[in-house]
């Protein structure tokens, strides 16, 4: 079940951007980074290819996927600041955000101050979730925009050129990952499942 899951979500992906271009980018990373769990290591790789292909270019791919992120996690911000914990306690199970999420974003953030949310820019999972602390606790604006945007800018950039790399093997991945000996393939596909089964998991212990 989880690996058609999986097969959807890449599919969603590549159709998006592949009729959107730019604006595809940026509305996926948007609600990746509003907490909903469409994973960027899906997303951002495959506009790397097209960059390979001539299509897109890398840096405006990355620009692209930063302001995507920036619109999601000042709509998670605004959240977390207006509507506080037990809101996002109350609803995040819709988009299989569980109390653990909630939990280990609220330590890193308790623990490093503001530089986590650039920090967490750059981390797997946690990525998603941070913004939601920070408006909680109400941290500044013009900070929480700076952090974000560079954070995200090196995490879409790294992913795209990942991406753009695999150049002519891409097309082995395929929608529904059907060629997945690729070791790429492979990778991002154990990525993906881990990630969509690890909120599943800590959803249903909430």
């Amino acid at each position: 079940m989880i690996a058609k899951i999986i097969a959807l979500l890449a599919t969603f992906v590549i159709s998006t951007i592949s009729q959107l271009g730019y604006g595809g980018i940026v509305f996926l990373m948007a609600l990746e980074s509003a907490c909903i769990p469409l994973p960027s290591e899906i997303t951002m790789p495959f506009a790397g290819y097209l960059v390979s292909t001539g299509t897109m270019k890398l840096w405006t791919v990355a620009f692209a996927g930063a302001i995507g992120c920036q619109i999601g996690s000042l709509a998670a911000y605004y959240l977390g600041a207006l509507g506080g914990r037990p809101m996002v306690e109350r609803y995040g199970r819709y988009v299989l955000f569980s109390h653990h999420d909630l939990d280990l974003a609220d330590r890193w953030f308790q623990k490093h101050g503001d530089i986590t949310i650039f920090i967490a820019r750059l981390l797997p999972v946690i990525r998603t979730f941070i913004a939601l602390p920070a408006g909680i606790s109400r941290m500044e604006i013009w900070r929480f925009n700076i952090y974000t945007f560079v954070g995200s800018f090196i995490w879409c950039l790294g992913l795209a050129w990942i991406g753009m790399k695999l150049g002519n093997h891409w097309d082995t991945l395929g929608p529904y990952f059907h060629r997945s000996e690729v070791i790429i393939a492979a990778i991002l596909f154990a990525a993906a499942l881990w990630y969509v089964y690890r909120h599943l998991k800590n959803l249903r212990r909430s």
